[in-house]
């Protein structure tokens, strides 16, 4: 049965439920917070399940034009020593393919596969919604009155939504600063190599784009609030490095005289059921399991996918369709979640003794070792793949 969808949040997962939920015959409309579309973002690893689902839009070429090469990462103790260098091809030997591209450029193909079908108003909120039997009534923030099946809130990691409606939902601090970077520079990084130093409470990785462009990401543990982080988030950078080789600390001096940089505290989103009659939560509005979970764009899409799967099967059960949903992904999210807690400890380690530690089993490793540690974590079961329940005895 055709129903009318409200998305709120055209990022990632909002666009993606967006064009699944359109395919399926609904009539869809999209609010974003933002004035205008914006192509910025800095780098995210879309991988396994997440370009699988991007194939089945057709939107993979798309993507593999917009990426960035990867084809090795050398990891590096603090002080430039090489721990090892592993090849992308062998480590995703177990696993399926992966591209690595900036969030603006994700974002840009899925939002120029929707503009012309579905209806996207910029600068648009909602500034209240009250349920009455199986409707949605909603007022806009410019004033206007919406009746919908279903809204699906997609706001990203501080959903003001999220908080209004779901009282039982979470935001834990991660006690982590990610800080990321974009500079068009002429450089002497080799393309598809991409160079991470692992240290004590911090973790900073250089990203070759193009010949002319680099990207720096990094972590950094704080325990500061956000704004305070904001404010001091350039100095913060500088002396967290201070003492690395003049290469790095050159590096950093000219992204932040004349780099886009971006900062933010890192968090994870816990809630209970996203599921609030009618209201649903998606991607990073649920279940934020952190850039360090590596899945975190693929973890919003296959979120889009799943719902977008129960709807389509139950088409006058909304619902049931909505519960299975919540079902479905909670033990996912609490995996991919874990995921990141573990390797919070192991590349971003409290003390020197966990880090000599790691680092030594780190390089040491054979190469199906390291290929198992860095994919294992990515995968799902193929019951979760064709969205059956997860049994007891799988993780």
């Amino acid at each position: 049965m055709k129903k009318r969808i409200l998305v709120s949040g055209g990022g990632i997962a909002g666009l993606t439920a967006a064009r699944l939920l359109y395919n399926q015959g609904h009539d869809v409309t999209v609010i974003d917070r933002a004035k205008q579309f914006n192509k910025s973002g800095f780098l995210v690893s879309l991988k396994s399940f997440g370009v699988e689902i991007m194939d089945e839009l057709g939107l993979t070429k798309a993507l593999r034009k917009e990426s960035t090469p990867s084809e090795f990462m050398d990891w590096m103790n603090a002080n430039g020593t090489m721990i090892r260098s592993i090849s992308y091809k062998k480590v995703n030997q177990n696993t399926s393919q992966s591209i690595l591209i900036t969030r603006g450029a994700l974002h840009n193909v899925l939002y120029d596969n929707i503009k012309s079908d579905i209806p996207v108003l910029f600068d648009t909120t909602i500034e209240d919604l009250q349920q009455q039997a199986q409707k949605v009534n909603i007022r806009l923030s410019n004033g206007t009155l919406i009746e919908a099946d279903l809204v699906i809130v997609s706001e990203g990691l501080r959903s003001s939504t999220r908080t209004k409606y779901f009282p039982g939902s979470q935001l834990e601090d991660f006690n982590l600063l990610y800080m990321g970077g974009r500079l068009s520079t002429r450089h002497a990084y080799r393309l598809g190599t991409i160079r991470t130093y692992l240290d004590i409470r911090k973790m900073l990785s250089i990203y070759p784009v193009s010949k002319e462009e680099v990207a720096l990401q990094c972590y950094i543990h704080s325990v500061d609030d956000i704004s305070k982080i904001h404010a001091e988030a350039p100095q913060l950078l500088k002396d967290s490095f201070k003492d690395y080789n003049t290469e790095v600390q050159d590096l950093i001096r000219r992204f932040l005289e004349g780099g886009l940089m971006f900062a933010d505290k890192m968090g994870m989103v816990h809630t209970p059921n996203l599921v609030h009659g009618n209201v649903v939560l998606l991607g990073d509005a649920g279940y934020c399991p952190t850039a360090l979970s590596g899945m975190g764009a693929s973890l919003s899409i296959y979120g889009a996918k799943v719902l977008s799967h129960f709807l389509a099967q139950l088409p006058d059960g909304l619902n049931e369709a909505l519960q299975r949903y919540n079902s479905l992904m909670q033990p996912i999210i609490s995996k991919f979640q874990g995921n990141a807690r573990n390797n919070a400890r192991s590349f971003i380690p409290d003390n020197e003794a966990d880090l000599k530690r790691f680092t030594a089993l780190f390089g040491s490793a054979t190469e199906d070792e390291v290929s198992r540690m860095m994919t294992d974590q990515l995968v799902l079961t193929e019951n979760q793949l064709k969205f059956l329940p997860i049994h007891s005895n799988e993780t």
